[in-house]
């Protein structure tokens, strides 16, 4: 049978909060049991001595009916709890007591009230107060608390001429006051209710409260990251979790979230990878067919525009048609660049060289169509290993998709470059173009969509694209339509540091 975590939790932390709170009301009640008895045991002691010193005369001059009367008098006091008083000589004979049929009996040592000085081993006299106290039950169950108090054999005894002791003699005799304990053990009772009622009280606040911190805390973060799992699970990587807080788990559906969008971005770049891959084989076996076709069409209008060289009207069809074929091969060359790309030859290049010479390329035609080429290329800027080659024909590239977003109404290009994160190197192409929708920003990348109708064949920024990730780099563009693109190229340090190759568009 599954338990929950959250429910694990709970009985461990209720458990041990019922350990300490009943360990503490079981120390407060034992403690204050023994507070209880402590006052009652010096109530008595204070009883006996008030007995000892309104029965001194009476014992000095041996004026028994007297002594007689007092014990009586004092131990009628059911009221005050007295139960019984009465004194016996050091042999154990009950010599005078407030319950008359005990006069003149003998008490066993083992007995309740000689147990005391004799397990102690002790004379009486130094015996302290607790240890001359003792509790016992009665018959009818009620207990009762005993505590003797020594009469001492004093100079005026053993000097008196009524009945002389031995000066040698300490001890003379014993007061025992028995007190009913009845009222101690109900308050023992009601204390015992109360505090037993206050600890199940706050076990159940405390256990209550441990539910809620848990089920805020643990249970519905926990659910949410089951929940989300399974979301995920079932294909569905656009799932986030609430950041409940700033703890352990909340940095775990922080770090969630984080692998669910690599996740996504991971199985975009798939995806990509996967259509690259079905349209570069579709792109070469069409390429491949028509290429040798397109040659012969090539070959041969060239050379009836040469014989027909004085017909002005078929020279300018037959111009047509060698342009047309022309630009269908750039087409094919295109598609095949695409379907069968080169393995870079990578070797120590500088990116700032390279942005010269592919400047230079495309310097004239953008001079044509009005626009405005600038350089601003970052002094001692690190080499990278690349192919220099592959690497300008991005770069060229990215220049004339900037011309052509210009579109002849004038403007400027402004090509950079800099040092960028963890060595690497970044190469910046930036217009003042019509920007790109963003619509259109998440497609750029694919083949064969262009932005630019029967002016483009949709190869160019895949085959960048392409090139760049086998460089290990990586292309981010960012446009606002109205104020221009800028396409960032970023290429790692070195052939052995990799960065993550996903098209980046915001």
């Amino acid at each position: 049978m599954r338990t929950r975590i959250g429910t694990r939790l709970i009985l461990g932390a209720g458990l041990a909060t019922a350990a300490v709170i009943g360990g503490m009301a079981f120390a407060l009640l034992r403690s204050h049991t023994a507070q209880l008895l402590a006052e009652r045991t010096r109530s008595a002691d204070q009883l006996s001595e008030t007995i000892k010193s309104a029965t001194h005369f009476d014992m000095l001059e041996n004026r028994r009916d007297n002594l007689h009367r007092q014990i009586r008098a004092v131990g009628g006091l059911q009221d005050e709890g007295i139960q019984k008083v009465r004194v016996f000589n050091k042999e154990g004979r009950i010599m005078f007591s407030s319950a008359e049929e005990e006069i003149g009996t003998s008490l066993d040592i083992r007995g309740e009230a000689c147990y005391a000085c004799h397990a102690e081993g002790r004379p009486l006299e130094r015996l302290g107060i607790q240890a001359r106290a003792r509790t016992f039950r009665t018959a009818d169950g009620t207990r009762v608390l005993g505590l003797i108090n020594p009469i001492p054999n004093e100079p005026s005894c053993s000097a008196a001429a009524c009945h002389a002791h031995s000066p040698r003699q300490s001890l003379l005799g014993v007061l025992d006051v028995n007190v009913s304990l009845a009222e101690v053990d109900r308050e023992i009772a009601r204390s015992r209710a109360i505090i037993t009622g206050s600890a199940i009280l706050a076990i159940l606040a405390g256990s209550a409260i441990l539910w809620w911190l848990n089920r805020r805390l643990v249970v519905k973060p926990v659910a949410a990251l089951v929940a989300g799992t399974r979301r995920v699970g079932e294909g569905d990587l656009g799932t986030t979790i609430p950041v409940s807080g700033n703890h352990e788990l909340g940095e775990l559906a922080g770090a969630f979230n984080t692998m669910t969008q690599r996740l996504a971005e991971t199985q975009h770049q798939l995806a990509q990878a996967d259509k690259l891959a079905s349209v570069g084989r579709l792109a070469a076996g069409v390429a491949h067919e028509i290429n040798n076709p397109l040659t012969g069409v090539l070959s041969y209008a060239s050379l009836l525009r040469k014989r027909l060289d004085g017909d002005k009207e078929s020279c300018d069809d037959l111009d047509v048609i060698v342009r047309e074929t022309v630009r269908c091969r750039g087409i094919i060359r295109g598609l095949l660049d695409f379907a069968r790309p080169t393995p870079p030859a990578r070797k120590p290049m500088d990116l700032n060289e390279v942005a010269r010479r592919a400047a230079s390329v495309v310097l004239t035609q953008l001079s044509l169509n009005q626009v405005d080429l600038s350089l601003d290329l970052a002094p001692e800027l690190p080499q990278v290993e690349a192919d220099a080659n592959q690497i300008q024909q991005v770069a060229v590239n990215l220049l004339l998709n900037a011309g052509d977003a210009i579109n002849g109404e004038g403007g400027t290009i402004k090509l950079s470059t800099r040092p960028g994160a963890e060595g690497s190197v970044e190469m910046l192409v930036q217009d003042d173009g019509r920007g790109i929708p963003p619509e259109d920003l998440p497609r750029i990348f694919e083949p064969f969509y262009t932005t630019k109708g029967n002016h483009g064949t949709g190869l160019g920024l895949a085959v960048s694209w392409g090139i760049v990730e086998a460089h290990g780099g990586r292309i981010e563009v960012q446009s606002e339509p109205g104020r221009g693109t800028c396409f960032t190229l970023r290429l790692p340090p070195s052939a052995g540091t990799s960065l993550i190759p996903i098209p980046t568009t915001t």
